[in-house]
């Protein structure tokens, strides 16, 4: 796959995660530990972006 075709999807993958972050944030009871697996991954994704761009 092209590396900006994968950048776009990962950086598309990562804004969908960071509104189901506030989504969760905004619910009358968030649950604290969607909220931390959420970042984990958005945190996941941000290492794999940074990483092709600097490799390509």
């Amino acid at each position: 796959m092209d590396s900006e075709v994968q950048l776009e999807l990962l950086a598309n993958e990562r804004k969908a995660l960071k509104q189901a972050i506030r989504d969760e944030e905004h619910r009358p009871h968030p649950d604290d530990l969607v909220i931390h697996d959420l970042k984990r991954q958005k945190l996941a994704l941000k290492d794999q972006i940074h990483e092709l761009e600097t490799h390509h």
